[in-house]
């Protein structure tokens, strides 16, 4: 009815059929009736190929080309809506690639249908030329345009090597560029040769002539320096000196002034220090009065002031201990109080469970040898307890409460007796039985339509009759 599936780490499961709307991707599922379970491979396939392509100068060439090719079963973020388009790829594969198997020429076809389409229709639109020197942008755009079409079928390149473009066979445009480029390069190594071998003949006897121009400059330039040097060296040391000279002169006649003017400031201080001080021993002595008066008389304030405010603050002290002594008193004695209460709700619950775990060993064992009494009948002991716990009795008592109070009608009625004969009044007595029958049947109608009506409410038609109205009503 069901088997359960496990796949390899290269590998999926692709389960369709019965409870699963399209197709449903696994690496292990159970598998129940109605379902079909296909395991398919998800590793990379190399694919080689020579595309055969003609440049825009109708010039055919083969492009070799290997590509690793495999489901798309990386994504390039961790959003959510990486992994759902991951999933749908992986499903596109599942459904259009994995039905064929890789080993055949069906899938190798397919993609080899895509890269020389795609192949084709670029070097369409590129001479020989500018894709022999653009390869690297050649393949780049082959590989965008391939994965773009490998796309719809879950597919991602994984690798692609292409390789150099190849001749077609009497079509030998590289082989004859290759020679014609060999033969520039050895041209041109010979002419940059004989060049180079020119220009350091011809260099060599130049850096020699400039170079004794130069030594001959050098030297002229050099003793021409060296005698301004001479006459600048004079002149600067007779300036120096005078400026030495001048520079005495004029210390001295500074020396000269400051020397007076300090002087002059050093007697005013002296006078000024003087009547400085003769003036601070008078304000001293008014002062220091003065201060004596005001200090005593601060000193008593400030005594009294802190002697009450002392008195204040040891008083509020006080308060403040004994509102504190009190607080933890009343502290301790409810903490006293809850710890009491808690452990005594805690030995009431001990209790209670110990209790109720006798009670329950002992209905078990009870239970036990009741059943190894009735020889392990179960209806017995099951009937046995209900009788016990009176069970038959609230049923009766609650059936009973149940049609308390209920009023059944009966009505009762007969159709009268019917007499037989025999001989020649068979046929009459015949005759009379059918009357009879008839009659019964109508007079059954009023009791039976009258029970209907007392039920439900409901009345017989106008043209079968009218019931009895009831006095009360």
């Amino acid at each position: 009815m069901a088997s359960f599936h496990v796949t390899d780490a290269s590998e999926y499961l692709a389960i369709t059929g019965w409870g699963i709307d399209d197709v449903k991707l696994a690496k292990k599922a159970w598998v129940f009736a109605g379902q079909q379970c296909k395991k398919f491979c998800i590793s990379p396939v190399n694919y080689e190929f020579e595309v055969h392509a003609l440049s825009a100068e109708k010039l055919p060439f083969i492009l070799p080309a290997v590509f690793t090719i495999g489901p798309k079963i990386t994504a390039s973020g961790g959003a959510e809506a990486d992994k759902k388009e991951l999933e749908a790829q992986l499903l596109l594969y599942a459904k259009l690639i994995a039905p064929l198997d890789t080993s055949t020429s069906h899938v190798h076809e397919l993609v080899e249908g895509i890269i020389e389409g795609e192949t084709r229709v670029l070097a369409a639109d590129l001479t020989m030329e500018e894709i022999f020197k653009g390869t690297k942008t050649f393949k780049e755009k082959v590989f965008n345009k391939v994965q773009l079409e490998l796309n719809q079928f879950g597919l991602v390149i994984y690798n692609a090597n292409v390789k150099q473009l190849v001749d077609v066979p009497g079509h030998e445009y590289f082989s004859y560029l290759g020679q014609k480029t060999q033969q520039d390069a050895a041209n041109q190594a010979k002419v940059d040769v004989a060049e180079a071998r020119m220009k350091g003949e011809v260099g060599a006897k130049e850096r020699d002539g400039l170079t004794r121009q130069n030594a001959a400059k050098v030297d002229a330039e050099t003793k021409v320096l060296s005698v301004r040097q001479m006459g600048q060296g004079l002149k600067e040391e007779l300036a120096m000196k005078k400026a030495g000279w001048d520079k005495q002169a004029k210390v001295a006649e500074v020396e000269a002034a400051k020397a007076v003017a300090i002087r002059e400031a050093e007697l005013q201080m002296e006078v000024e220090r003087k009547n400085a001080m003769r003036q601070t021993e008078k304000l001293k002595a008014e002062q220091l009065s003065k201060a004596t008066v005001q200090y005593d008389t601060q000193v008593q304030q400030s005594n009294a002031q802190f002697y009450s405010r002392q008195k204040a603050a040891e008083a509020s002290l006080f308060e403040q201990m004994r509102a504190a002594d009190a607080r933890k008193a009343q502290a301790d004695a409810k903490f006293f109080e809850q710890k009491m209460g808690e452990d005594a709700r805690l030995y009431a619950k001990h209790k209670e469970a110990e209790s109720l775990a006798l009670v329950g060993k002992a209905k078990t064992e009870y239970v036990a040898s009741m059943l190894q009494a009735l020889g392990g009948n179960y209806h017995a002991l099951r009937d046995y307890l209900m009788i016990d716990a009176g069970m038959y009795t609230e049923m009766a008592r609650i059936n009973a409460g149940a049609v308390s109070g209920m009023q059944p009608k009966i009505s009762i009625w007969t159709n009268g007796s019917g007499g037989g004969g025999d001989g020649a009044g068979g046929d009459q007595a015949a005759a009379g039985n059918a009357l009879q029958q008839m009659s019964g049947l109508y007079k059954m109608l009023p009791p039976l339509l009258s029970t209907v009506h007392e039920q439900t409410g409901m009345e017989p038609p106008a043209w079968m009759g009218t019931l009895k109205k009831d006095d009360a009503a």
